[in-house]
């Protein structure tokens, strides 16, 4: 059982340790590298599993540097008591074996071990050295992109190369990002050894972003800021569209008589310069240049053929399209009628709708303020003499027609001793008792030019 334990045990420690990056034995763990940062002090951590007062215990912690061959003795502990080699540098508290650097530069930097005794009271002895690496780092400064060349660059044609570099910062490791996106080596990106370079070529469109770097160490992290790449590309995708008329594939049809504009659309940068072309009996014929292409329909044949050339004066690439203008009459427009008066028809009944609410509130308004059945009566009722209107009287001069008139009606034979006996003399003959007898009582002034002026 005693053999069994005495090889199982420390093969069981020794695996643990190459999984969790920690040394293990069966009395002491150890991490196995540390990273510390410059100007600040690192703690070498050890876990003692030992803790008895029969045994006896023998600690010493030792250092070597890249270029030593052999180690040098830092600090001892023994018998409760510690040999501190050099206290500025160093502490030691025993009985913790556990190792403080005061001030970390690039000198501690090296291999440390922990070497330990253990003397049991039977007098058994286990002697044991536990290695631990140790890295001081710089953190790293923000980080500089630079791009050569610093101009715009030409697709298919030219490289581009990006460059990133600190300030500070020691054990520097480079990841480039084109728009967030992590950038990797491929056929057309090639990285330096340290990835703090990164070339392009040839440049295409899809390399067009904004590019930014990080690097990293073992104790920071920074960013640069990112630097946008131009490219000078195209013309792709072109296509010629017209808001008019009728198109079916590359034919358009529109209406004798109109005014049709077609625009040439492509992807470039710079934009591109267009040309529109017509093609009669496989002559071809330059009409204009520009983006955007008028046509009068009624100076065209029953069918013609046109086409689009782009050109890209930068990349000194072109493209053409073909299209087809047939002039025939598309109808009188019903569905497009049908579609405007139907997107019109709410509004036009709502103001229609709100012209017969007004008209019935102003007829509501004008019969409760001018009661036009009272108006209607009392013009009905009215007697002759009030209405207005031209009146003949026969006689030229007014002085003659000014006087009193007196209204006598004679309802019936009996009642005709109430008429004025004067009224009456010259009507008993003649007269229909139920008649208007007038009876002018003239009384002129003796002086009616003075009577109307007063």
């Amino acid at each position: 059982m005693e053999t069994f334990s005495s090889t199982f045990l420390p093969l069981l420690w020794t695996v643990t340790s190459l999984l969790s990056g920690t040394y293990c034995s069966p009395y002491v763990r150890v991490p196995t590298i540390l990273h510390g940062t410059y100007g600040h002090s690192l703690l070498l951590p050890v876990e003692d599993f030992v803790h008895s007062e029969d045994v006896e215990i023998f600690f010493s912690w030792n250092f070597r540097g890249p270029t030593e061959d052999m180690p040098t003795l830092l600090v001892a502990f023994q018998n409760q008591k510690d040999i501190n080699m050099d206290k500025s540098r160093f502490s030691f508290q025993p009985p913790n074996a556990s190792l403080l650097i005061h001030s970390l530069d690039q000198t501690v930097e090296g291999e440390y071990w922990l070497a330990f005794y253990i003397t049991f009271p039977n007098g058994s002895t286990v002697r044991e050295n536990n290695p631990v690496r140790i890295t001081v780092d710089v953190p790293v400064s923000v980080p500089v992109i630079k791009k050569s060349p610093a101009t715009e660059v030409v697709e298919d044609k030219e490289n581009v190369t990006w460059m990133c570099s600190v300030e500070n910062g020691t054990r520097v490791r480079y990841r480039w990002f084109q728009d967030d996106r992590p950038v990797r080596a491929g056929a057309r990106h090639t990285l330096s050894p340290d990835n703090s370079s990164l070339v392009i070529s040839p440049v295409r469109k899809e390399d067009i972003g904004e590019y930014s770097c990080v690097v990293e160490n073992f104790i920071s992290e920074e960013t640069s800021a990112p630097a946008a790449l131009n490219i000078f590309y195209g013309p792709y995708n072109l296509a010629v569209k017209s808001d008019q008329g009728l198109q079916t594939g590359g034919v358009f049809t529109v209406n004798p008589g109109e005014l049709v504009f077609f625009d040439c659309l492509a992807d470039s940068n710079p934009p591109n310069s267009c040309a529109w072309i017509s093609k009669t009996n496989n002559a071809t014929e330059v009409l204009m240049t520009g983006p955007r292409f008028e046509v009068l329909s009624y100076k065209l044949a029953h069918t013609e053929e046109f086409l689009c050339r782009a050109f890209n004066n930068v990349t000194q690439k072109q493209d053409e399209t073909e299209f087809t203008l047939v002039v025939a009459s598309l109808g009188t427009g019903k569905e497009k009628h049908f579609q405007e008066g139907s997107a019109a028809s709410p509004l036009t009944a709502i103001v229609i709708v709100s012209l017969i609410v007004i008209i019935c509130m102003l007829v509501v308004l004008f019969r409760k303020s001018c009661h036009p059945h009272r108006v209607i009566m009392n013009i009905y009722n009215r007697p002759l003499t009030d209405q207005k209107g031209p009146h003949l009287s026969g006689h030229e001069d007014a002085t003659e027609d000014f006087g009193i008139y007196e209204f006598v009606a004679i309802p019936g034979r009996a009642e005709s001793t109430l008429a004025s006996n004067r009224s009456l003399a010259g009507l008993e003959s003649a007269q229909d008792l139920h008649t208007t007898i007038y009876d002018v009582i003239k009384h002129v002034p003796e002086t009616p030019s003075q009577s109307l002026l007063k």
